[in-house]
């Protein structure tokens, strides 16, 4: 029987590729188990089985304080060979199930970033199970596209993101919104890629609406974006087929940041970009006509055309540019207004509120030096008017003569006080009376 247990063991390690000495090692570790078991077994033991033969043989062992073998002897019991046969189909069984697990998590472990091809076995709010054959796949909620059925049976592409290992065997999680389902797929269909002649520079998605690619060939004789079409649009018809209709537009790879901003707002017909390195945003301009195909529905062109690039794309029409160039902003004045202070000093109160300032401060000090010279001037015009005739001769003597001059006007809120056509008035009445 020993023997029949060992070519069965040798079995088991061509079909299911488990080594044979790991088969022994972990026979030989359960029947240690199940040896102790048994009444008056000895507290130490081994158990030492013959490859070729398959006899099985306990041996007993006594250890003294430092762990050292001081006594071995045989105690393997007489009906040793059912409970063998017994612990042998548990340890083989286990060591199967553990080995196919293994197996499989290692067969999937380095895949995480390729493309599997599964079949739809269950659909729910949480997630979605894929069949790969020997294992199972999940779909997250998250990773699900908004608004795409998946049919019972139904075949599916997908994207490896993860790979756990777990206690029932791996855990493959797989997205059908990841980016690099993208490149897996023209991989798929574009020969060119794979070779390395085109090369895809950067992927810009949102999964179920729209997908930009920026392709660039290291062949000056190939077209890269032609290479991504293929005939007639047959090559990104697949892919297409493969999104469910999610749209893809495929745009040549500039180093030029400029000239690639262009192109990646295709459809869009740009006039010129601006590049503002500063800011690290791309001023776009188009035609009146252009601007909505620009923007795209809700933004989704720009925003995918500032993704692809990596730079902040501003949008503006023709006849926007030119009202900003011709309409400059404006600088703004402060609100508020002059007050008289305390101490009868002029001073600024700001609408916003805050301390006052004073005029000479605010850099006012000369018109309000002028606004009290013309407050001294209208003081003394009165007073001039009411002098008797004797102070009126005086004051003939000393304006009488031609090239005196006069003194200057003071503008008051628009109105020019004169002083001079005032006194002239006062000396002819003067010379009127003393000729009289």
């Amino acid at each position: 029987m020993n023997f029949e247990l060992m070519e069965a063991l040798r079995v088991i390690e061509r079909e299911k590729g488990i080594n044979f000495e790991i088969l022994l090692e972990a026979l030989a570790n359960a029947l240690v188990t199940a040896y102790k078991r048994m009444p008056n077994a000895a507290e130490e033991a081994l158990v030492e089985i013959d490859a070729e033969s398959g006899e099985i043989r306990v041996v007993a062992q006594e250890l003294d304080e430092d762990g050292a073998v001081v006594r071995e002897w045989d105690d393997t019991p007489t009906d040793f060979g059912r409970i063998a046969a017994q612990t042998a189909k548990q340890v083989i069984l286990q060591r199967i199930r553990e080995a196919e697990r293994e197996m499989k998590y290692e067969e999937y472990a380095g895949r995480e970033g390729d493309i599997v091809t599964g079949i739809i076995q269950q659909s729910d709010h949480r997630y979605t199970l894929l069949d790969l054959g020997k294992v199972e796949a999940l779909l997250p909620q998250a990773e699900q596209v908004p608004y795409e059925r998946y049919e019972h049976g139904a075949r599916l592409k997908a994207y490896i993101v993860e790979v756990r290992r777990t206690s029932k065997g791996p855990q493959i999680v797989v997205s059908r919104t990841h980016p690099g389902l993208i490149l897996r797929l023209f991989q798929l269909e574009v020969p060119e890629i794979v070779e390395g002649v085109v090369e895809i520079k950067a992927i810009a998605r949102e999964p179920g609406h729209r997908t930009k690619i920026a392709v660039a060939a290291n062949d000056t004789n190939v077209d890269p974006v032609g290479a991504c079409v293929g005939a007639r649009g047959s090559r990104v018809r697949m892919v297409v087929n493969e999104l469910r209709g999610e749209k893809v537009d495929i745009v040549p790879y500039s180093p030029d940041p400029a000239e690639f901003v262009m192109k990646a707002l295709s459809p869009a017909k740009v006039k010129e970009v601006r590049i503002v390195h500063e800011t690290g945003t791309a001023e776009v301009v188009v035609p009146d006509y252009q601007l909505s195909v620009a923007i795209g529905k809700e933004g989704q062109n720009a925003r995918l055309a500032a993704r692809l690039t990596g730079w902040r794309v501003d949008i503006k029409s023709e006849s926007q540019l030119f009202e900003e160039e011709q309409n400059p902003v404006e600088e703004e004045w402060a609100a508020g207004e002059w007050l008289t202070d305390e101490s009868g000093e002029m001073v600024w109160q700001p609408a916003e509120g805050g301390e006052a300032v004073s005029a000479s401060d605010a850099g006012w000090g000369d018109v309000e030096g002028a606004a009290g010279a013309e407050s001294g001037a209208a003081d003394t015009a009165p007073t001039a008017e009411a002098e008797s005739g004797g102070e009126a001769e005086e004051k003939i003597d000393e304006n009488i003569p031609g090239d005196t001059p006069e003194p200057p006007g003071i503008d008051a809120g628009g109105v020019e006080v004169a002083e001079a056509p005032a006194g002239a008035a006062v000396a002819a009445e003067a010379v009127e009376e003393t000729d009289a």
